[in-house]
């Protein structure tokens, strides 16, 4: 893993996209060679965890794992199987984010959401028994896992975070503005404090779009689009509502209802973008990374998205010009 003097510091590879897994292990060894803590690999068009299990064969000191992975996707049994899989393949390696997803994105592939708290304390709980070894039901009851698997749960609310801190070992926001991410913390180490745990042990990592360009306009502007983007989802445009942006997600709601991105680009206020993204130069994103470990963020995740080039060649350059080591 990163030399223990450098502060730590992940990338998110992204499935959503059309990325295939010899490029995520690519930047994978890339990551690892220049000084990186983690990457992590989130769910959409790919398996998180089938990727990473292939990152983890391909690599030796780097943290691998999910941001997240789907707990509506596969059965809770199935994921802490295959979690027990990549933690011995990587020699204890795994880290495990676990999230519900959107109910709308669920329903285009049929999927029922129902209640989506309570389904995701209900897996977090099963597989954080079944690593343990712990199950009371079924023919395969698994042994404890030979090396520890530490559970992430996702989380942009008060009530996600305190799932989190009463189940898991760790918070993994996404899109969260950075005035709102200490709140999140708070209740989550309420959380693990009434379960009779240390909140200093609880972490949080966080996954933030970055954009990184010597052109500052151009780099805000590839930020505002991005943002718009995921301001199509309910669940976000409500978390930026909580942290004061309803006005501007009142309008961006309009926008998308008119099926215009770049008018919805328009309505994200640099305020907002400054509270969820690292965008800009090398030194000016080094400073923003600051911040966000400031309000709590102990792992910050680098979620790359290109300015002006492709999405490989900006990853590439991102780690390089980001990289602890440097």
């Amino acid at each position: 893993m990163a030399q223990p003097h450098l502060k730590p510091l992940g990338v998110v590879l992204s499935s959503v996209t059309d990325t295939t897994v010899r490029e995520m292990i690519e930047l994978a060894q890339l990551a690892q060679a220049q000084g990186f803590s983690a990457v992590l690999v989130n769910e959409g068009r790919a398996d998180a965890l089938a990727a990473s299990l292939a990152i983890a064969g391909a690599t030796t000191d780097i943290q691998v794992g999910t941001n997240i992975a789907n707990i509506y996707f596969r059965h809770p049994f199935l994921c802490a199987a295959t979690a027990r899989t990549i933690a011995e393949i990587s020699g204890g390696r795994l880290l495990l984010g676990l999230g519900m997803s959107h109910r709308g994105l669920l329903a285009t592939l049929g999927i029922e959401m129902g209640d989506g708290r309570q389904t995701l304390r209900e897996y977090v709980a099963y597989v954080k028994k079944a690593l343990a070894g712990q199950l009371t039901q079924g023919l395969f009851n698994p042994p404890p896992t030979a090396y520890p698997v530490p559970v992430y749960v996702a989380g942009n609310t008060v009530e996600s975070a305190q799932i989190a801190g009463a189940l898991g070992d760790g918070l993994m926001p996404f899109l969260s503005p950075l005035s709102y991410l200490p709140k999140l913390l708070a209740a989550a180490h309420e959380a693990v404090a009434q379960r009779g745990g240390d909140p200093r042990g609880f972490g949080c990592c966080l996954s933030i779009p970055t954009f990184i360009s010597e052109d500052e306009d151009a780099a805000r502007s590839a930020a505002r689009y991005n943002l718009a983007f995921f301001a199509q989802l309910p669940n976000y445009r409500r978390q930026w509502r909580r942290a004061g942006y309803g006005v501007a997600m009142e309008a961006v709601k309009s926008a998308w209802e008119s099926g215009a991105r770049r008018a919805a680009a328009q309505q994200i206020p640099d305020e907002l973008v400054a509270e969820v993204c690292v965008y800009g130069s090398a030194a000016r994103a080094r400073d923003q990374l600051a911040a966000f470990r400031a309000a709590g963020a102990d792992l910050p995740v680098l979620a790359v998205s290109p300015v002006n080039e492709e999405r490989f060649s900006a990853t590439r350059s991102a780690l390089l010009a980001l990289a602890p080591k440097a």
